[in-house]
């Protein structure tokens, strides 16, 4: 299935118990939600980083990507408008977002800069089972760095979707991020990254090389 560019990203923040506790934040009561703009966006195996702005870190997360508009939504109509599955990373500059976060101050700075939503292949719905777990995990020359279970987030997939369409209308080629488990860490130039995404038995692998942003 084709879709067209995504009009936007929208992302979730501390979907994790175990990465909220990493970064010393509440757990949410209701969705954290932000947005990348088109412009940010790569494809795997690129991924692209500041090297001037302090630590750049990986945030691996299941991507979910609209095939039908969707707005105020139930959770039950959500889940029916999802074209596909695949795991993308959420760049972030760690040092920059704490300095916005003691400022009062949006985050885009350091989440939505050019390169920061790196995506892979969408995987077309047929492929998976939505009742089974999805699992992804990212690794960091040879050593797992993150993993995580759409079992172990705070707010299940069908009820994002649904959340967010309450307040944004999804269309077709919308991207949605759920969230990220624990094990955020600093990527360094040259750094060899693999993706995994699992789901019912099935296994869906691609890979990353790190470089400078230009």
């Amino acid at each position: 299935m084709g879709l067209q560019p995504p009009s936007k990203i929208v992302c979730v923040g501390r979907n994790y118990v175990d990465h909220a506790a990493e970064l010393n934040n509440p757990v949410p009561t209701r969705p954290l939600l932000f947005m990348k703009p088109p412009s940010s966006i790569t494809r795997l195996p690129e991924v692209r980083i500041p090297t001037d702005q302090g630590e750049c870190q990986h945030e691996i997360e299941l991507a979910v990507y609209i095939g039908i508009p969707l707005r105020k939504a139930t959770p039950e109509q959500a889940i029916k408008a999802v074209a596909g599955y695949g795991v993308a990373l959420d760049l972030t500059l760690r040092q920059v977002q704490s300095e916005l976060k003691a400022q009062g101050q949006p985050w885009e700075r350091a989440k939505a800069f050019d390169g920061s939503c790196v995506l892979g292949p969408m995987v077309e719905r047929v492929e998976f089972n939505a009742d089974a777990d999805f699992d992804i995990a990212l690794s960091v020359n040879g050593e797992l760095r993150q993993h995580g279970k759409s079992s172990e987030m705070i707010f299940a997939i069908a009820d994002l979707l649904a959340d967010i369409s309450q307040q944004f209308t999804l269309v077709p080629g919308d991207v949605v991020l759920t969230g990220t488990p624990a094990g955020v860490a600093a990527l360094g130039l040259g750094d060899k990254l693999e993706l995994t995404l699992k789901n019912d038995g099935q296994q869906w692998r691609w890979s990353g090389d790190v470089r400078a942003a230009e």
